[in-house]
């Protein structure tokens, strides 16, 4: 039986980041990504790549994105994202919840990570397309998530794979780890189910990063609570909780909010599960510049509470709980070039019309009437004299509607107008295992189980509620590599720490 010094469960962004920590002190490294090759990635490979990162101004995007020409830098206007911002969104978005010392690690190591990727073959670029709009001649970037993935996360799954081929990682596809080997408290390796035969792969280390628990529609229930069952999973079919139930049954204590999740609005017509082929283009995140409205042809949440890095997260949960699991956004020509291309997509649950009576009878399963009357309400209170500026939080809001929209509030008056029906999408659930600042995942007694580390979805802790855009791409890498490296230094020694 071949032992390896570390065997990583999962093939995604937090899997391979691990895998590389782990081959840059030596282990021998054993990868088992339970999808087929064409399959593989996780829930990385089906996103736009974003990852939150500290920076403190143009010098240091040059060095994630070494990429960018004079012209780019000289057109645009990055600002900077502090360690003191960060935290602060990690504390704000997550009701002050997020562990403190695990929400450190994440910020206080974002821009090493990154810039340690790019050695490995991940290339950065400025999300122009998303996060930035011109004013005048220089684009000016807001909210915080400033740099993607070239290739988006089929990119970064991509150049990590390559780089953990090439530092002599062994992966192995359709390998599904079970459970995990345990003498005397200590993890001594998993047992693999490969064909339907049963193997075990000893080792002297494990890392779990193998994601949570979304596309397990019984765990949805259960955990997230009645409805779920319904809802679209965004990204892989092969996230079933498989890391978090193996090291539950070892005795890891669960954590974090395990009745919370990051939903958000996806298209009302995608599949059941991700397609590779569409991507995230079926997310649908252009909402603060529009209204959304349910089956009463009713508003129901503040479109502009706050940049949409910030909400649409926790979204997703809200449109899931309005009649029927749906909603539509509207917008009208005023707005319409400030639209994410995932509008322009083919896939698409659209209508469009000349006026606003004649949207309203197109919009499936809404309350005409009531919708129009919601409409007209909504532009008779929207102020005004403040002016739209969608590169801030500008204040130009509605005032006495039972909601208020309290940004980027437009009046819907100007033809064309187009609407846009959407359900909840689940990305990933918040619920997990806990674990310390070294990635190792702890017991009931809150001892470190010799031998286990985890990193990624399934980690409790981190994420309450809402997750600051980009945040969950970075809390992989970061931890990933840690759990990675500990748990090579650890297996070198002969006597995992416990």
């Amino acid at each position: 039986m071949k032992q390896f010094d570390v065997v990583i469960v999962g093939g995604g962004n937090a899997a391979l980041c691990a895998a590389l920590g782990a081959a840059d002190e030596g282990a021998r490294v054993l990868v088992l990504e339970r999808a087929p090759a064409k399959q593989s990635g996780g829930n990385s490979r089906f996103t736009a790549g974003a990852m939150r990162v500290v920076y403190h101004g143009a010098e240091d995007i040059v060095r994630l994105a070494p990429d960018l020409t004079a012209e780019q830098l000289a057109s645009s206007d990055f600002g900077t994202y502090t360690e003191e911002q960060f935290m602060g969104d990690m504390a704000r978005v997550t009701d002050y919840r997020t562990d403190p010392d695990l929400a450190e690690v994440l910020v206080s190591r974002s821009f090493e990570t990154l810039e340690w990727m790019t050695t490995k073959g991940v290339r950065f670029l400025p999300i122009y397309g998303r996060q930035a709009f011109k004013e005048g001649e220089r684009f000016v970037f807001w909210g915080g998530l400033t740099l993607e993935a070239h290739g988006g996360g089929e990119g970064l799954v991509e150049s990590l794979t390559k780089a953990a081929c090439a530092a002599g990682c062994d992966i192995q596809y359709g390998a599904r780890a079970m459970s995990l080997v345990q003498e005397e408290g200590t993890i001594r390796g998993v047992r693999v189910v490969e064909n339907r035969a049963e193997r075990v792969v000893a080792a002297r280390a494990v890392v779990l990063a193998c994601g949570g628990f979304q596309a397990n529609t019984e765990w949805r229930t259960r955990y997230l609570g009645p409805g779920w069952d319904v809802a679209k999973v965004r990204g892989t079919r092969f996230n079933t909780g498989d890391g978090i139930r193996m090291a539950l049954d070892a005795g890891a204590m669960s954590w974090g909010n395990w009745s919370g999740a990051h939903a958000v609005g996806w298209d009302l017509n995608a599949p059941p599960f991700g397609d590779l082929a569409v991507g995230d283009g079926f997310q649908k995140h252009s909402y603060p510049f529009g209204i959304m409205v349910n089956a009463r042809g009713e508003r129901f949440v503040d479109e502009g509470a706050d940049f949409r890095n910030y909400t649409y997260a926790k979204y997703g949960r809200v449109i899931l709980g309005q009649p029927g699991h749906f909603a539509w956004q509207i917008f009208d020509q005023k707005v319409l070039h400030l639209l994410r291309d995932e509008y322009r997509i083919r896939e698409v649950t659209k209508v469009s019309a000349g006026s606003v009576e004649d949207l309203v009878t197109k919009l499936d399963g809404v309350d005409a009437a009531r919708c129009l009357a919601t409409i007209a309400e909504y532009n008779s209170a929207v102020q005004q004299d403040v002016e739209f500026n969608p590169n801030v939080k500008d204040g130009r809001r509605t005032v006495n509607l039972a909601v208020d929209k309290t940004n980027w509030a437009n009046t819907i008056d100007t033809p064309p107008f187009e609407a846009y029906g959407v359900t909840c999408g689940l990305t990933f659930t918040f619920g997990g295992l806990r674990i310390n600042t070294r990635s190792q995942v702890l017991d009931e007694e809150e001892r470190p189980i010799p031998g286990l580390y985890a990193a990624g979805e399934l980690v409790g802790g981190i994420f309450y509620f809402n997750y600051p855009g980009g945040a969950g791409l970075t809390n992989g890498s970061v931890f990933g590599r840690i759990a990675g490296t500990n748990a090579a230094k650890d297996a070198s020694a002969g006597t995992p720490r416990g």
